[in-house]
């Protein structure tokens, strides 16, 4: 993060503009918006700048910059198309230690003002640390449209209810969940529909009888890394959660969506590392829903698909509690799309086949006779540490040693990585490649040279292919 983002308090702070045109004019009409006490230098002032000076909007100290204006100013913005008085004023406020901003000068900049969408007191703040200005623009047009005008007022509404609803409900708890009722309900419509009276009645009828929630667990998948393939309802829930439960797969991207003050648990779940006790996760689940909490259990990709989420739901319905599913983008279907392996393909494979390498001690063998046909794609999960048996065992049953296989490591993730290769070479691969990986095995394999489209290693997949390839 190249700059911190910061909303300032500039009402009745003095705040210095140098220049006098229409950039600066600019400038000062959003300092105002802000409150703040602007004072201008400027040789020669634009039209609407010489009319605030006469109707005392503004104060004009005089024609010339000196050092000394800068004494007791808040802020100082350098507005003016002389880059050597310009480099003065912020070297001046530099040895102040005061904020500086010289338009479209951004190395001269100690702040910079980002694309601004005001539904005060709402407002949002979009920048690109002055990387893309037209990328920001955009990100603002689109964040108008979807953000209603009455927003604001909605907003006021609630900070004058703030004080009255904390009396009226002791837990933070309930006072969030009254808030998300009401600003997704009806006193949002009626504010809306510009029906004031009538919205301030409705939060005054639910605070008459608050229904006080129970707690709930929602088991949601994370997908396989990129948080842009989470479901909008997965987003929805992890922003309301009062409690996360999360594992080692869900990667930092999904983790930073997280609702900040919610409570963060890792519950471990890594193959060869250590993990908390299945009856533990289950234990922390059910307390921390039956004291009212909303309880999100976060896991990578899909929760059902090798994760043990049915087993955590049995444990949750046997204690009576409220429980949804929001499924997630699994690893075999996620990792191999952003490889470019498609899982079936009319001339390569007619089925695919989900099993894991690491199933639980005693349980019955795989049918390695029915695994090792051909035509079929395995996606295995868990597998890098018994790379080695999954190659003996296919070949041994069948399978052609020279049968096509990848190792996808970190899938989605930008780091993502794509080994290839045959079937006896597996193991190698697997040893080579970062965890998490997923293995694949099936023709579709040969179809990642000529479809590979995401990261940097799709440009070189000839040359990857040809460095991994051993026979």
């Amino acid at each position: 993060m190249d700059y911190l983002p910061l909303f300032a308090d500039l009402r009745q702070r003095p705040v210095l503009v140098v220049g006098g045109g229409d950039v600066a004019a600019r400038k000062i009409l959003l300092l105002q918006r802000a409150g703040a006490q602007v004072r201008v230098v400027a040789r020669r002032l634009c039209p609407e700048l010489a009319q605030q000076v006469e109707t005392h909007g503004i104060q004009w100290l005089g024609q010339a910059f000196s050092a000394e204006m800068l004494e007791g100013v808040f802020l100082v913005i350098a507005a003016t198309n002389d880059p050597e008085l310009n480099a003065e004023v912020s070297a001046a406020a530099d040895r102040r230690q005061i904020l500086a901003n010289v338009v479209d000068d951004q190395p001269q900049c100690s702040f910079i003002f980002p694309s601004i969408v005001d539904r005060s007191p709402i407002v949002v703040a979009i920048s690109s640390g002055g990387n893309a200005p037209v990328l920001a623009r955009m990100l603002r047009e689109k964040l108008e449209s979807l953000l209603p005008a009455s927003l604001g007022v909605m907003a006021e509404i609630a900070g004058a209810w703030r004080e009255r609803v904390k009396q009226g409900i002791a837990s933070i708890s309930g006072r969030r969940r009254f808030w998300e009722r009401a600003l997704n309900g009806r006193f949002a419509a009626l504010v809306a529909q510009g029906q004031i009276d009538a919205a301030q009645t409705a939060l005054r009828d639910e605070l008459a009888a608050p229904a006080e929630q129970d707690g709930e667990v929602a088991l949601v998948g994370a997908g396989p890394g990129d948080a842009g393939l989470l479901t909008l309802r997965a987003l929805q829930l992890m922003q309301q959660a009062d409690v996360v439960l999360y594992d080692y797969l869900v990667s930092d991207d999904v983790l930073e969506l997280v609702r900040r003050d919610a409570e963060r648990i890792c519950v471990g779940k890594r193959a060869g590392g250590h993990c908390m006790p299945q009856d533990d996760i289950n234990r922390l689940l059910i307390t921390h829903a039956q004291l009212g909490k909303r309880v999100v259990r976060l896991k990578g990709g899909d929760p059902f698909i090798f994760g043990r989420g049915g087993e955590e739901l049995q444990a949750v319905a046997a204690a009576g509690l409220t429980f949804q599913v929001v499924p997630g983008v699994t690893a075999a279907a996620g990792a191999t799309a952003y490889a470019g392996i498609p899982l079936t393909h009319r001339d390569h494979a007619q089925s695919v086949t989900f099993i894991t390498g690491h199933g639980r001690r005693g349980g019955d063998a795989l049918d390695w006779s029915a695994l090792a046909a051909g035509r079929q794609t395995l996606a295995i999960y868990m597998g890098v540490l018994k790379a080695a048996e999954i190659s003996r065992q296919l070949i041994e049953h069948g399978r052609a040693p020279q049968t096509p296989v990848a190792v996808i490591s970190r899938g989605t993730c930008a780091d993502q990585q794509v080994f290839t290769g045959t079937l006896d070479q597996l193991d190698l691969l697997a040893q080579q490649a970062p965890t998490p990986a997923l293995l694949v095995i099936g023709e579709v394999v040969t179809l990642h040279d000529e479809i590979a489209w995401f990261g940097s290693q799709f440009a070189a997949a000839h040359k990857r292919a040809s460095l991994v390839n051993l026979a």
